[in-house]
């Protein structure tokens, strides 16, 4: 077979692969998909030692898909950054800031933390706009005017956004339940979902085992998904109409909403632009 020779290409390969991949390779596809740019400029050597694995490991992954050797797939992630040559938000703002930690001594009081966060935060909605195709956001916006309902499900760290979505629907007097899974009733709330409704399933890694199977029940009943994720092989993405992506390029502990709050809102508004233009014209 011959090797993916665009980086498209190779990331629905990377992604179609995954699960089938030895636990060393899983880490290494991970890191790939999150971190393309560090694949494409740094060395073996470099890269072993942040995923944590050997290099022959990272030579082994390449040789997985086709490759001769990581020199000959590094190829196909540079050809993605010279095709975008110049620097996103994020990158730029990484950069000042590391530049500032190494006049400063490397900083890490309260003020210091607050500007890591709010830095990488901006980087994230920077991402956002470019990781986001406008046709994704017009499909998942198509398929909740249709709906007859909007069944939302997050777990943990993503239950504020569900909830958020849930509560702005509501404003728009649309039928929104929130899967919430108090007194252990997740499956019988799932249950009331029918092909004719939708669900917006949101789930980072590590994946709330309730929200996967949320996911996987109404996949198997037809009920057209929604996923707000990280990555391409999230056990939510698979099945869903439409999946939006928003890596965490920079590994916290504590993953940041503001990217999901943002499309959160996103959908929600062009939602109701979307509906107040269908009862203009049914007016008319």
């Amino acid at each position: 077979m011959a090797p993916p020779r665009s980086y498209e290409t190779l990331r629905t390969q990377i992604a179609r692969k995954h699960a089938d991949l030895s636990d060393r390779l899983r880490r290494i596809a991970e890191f790939a998909v999150q971190n393309p740019n560090d694949m494409a400029l740094e060395t073996v050597a470099t890269l072993a030692g942040r995923i944590g694995v050997q290099p022959s490991s990272i030579i082994r992954f390449a040789n997985s898909f086709g490759y001769d050797g990581f020199s000959e797939m590094q190829l196909v992630f540079r050809s993605r950054l010279v095709a975008d040559a110049a620097p996103s938000y994020r990158e730029r703002i990484a950069a000042m800031r590391s530049l500032k930690g190494r006049a400063n001594g490397g900083e890490t009081g309260s003020d210091a933390v607050l500007a890591q966060f709010v830095a990488d935060d901006i980087g994230a909605l920077e991402d956002l706009h470019t990781d986001v195709a406008a046709r994704e956001l017009d499909r998942a916006v198509g398929l909740l005017a249709r709906a007859q309902s909007i069944f939302l499900v997050g777990q943990r760290r993503s239950f504020p956004v569900a909830f958020y979505l849930h509560y702005a629907l509501s404003q728009l007097d649309l039928r929104s339940f929130l899967i919430d899974s108090v007194g252990g009733t997740i499956e019988t709330q799932a249950r009331a979902a029918t092909r004719d409704d939708v669900l917006i399933a949101i789930s980072f890694k590590t994946y709330a085992p309730e929200v996967v199977r949320v996911v996987e029940t109404l996949a198997e009943r037809k009920v057209p998904i929604i996923a707000i994720t990280d990555a391409p092989f999230s056990p939510i993405a698979g099945p869903a109409a439409v999946t939006f992506e928003l890596p965490d390029r920079h590994g916290r502990a504590f993953r940041s909403l503001v990217a999901p709050m943002c499309l959160a809102q996103s959908l929600f508004v062009a939602l109701g632009h979307q509906l107040a233009g269908l009862q203009g014209t049914v007016r008319a």
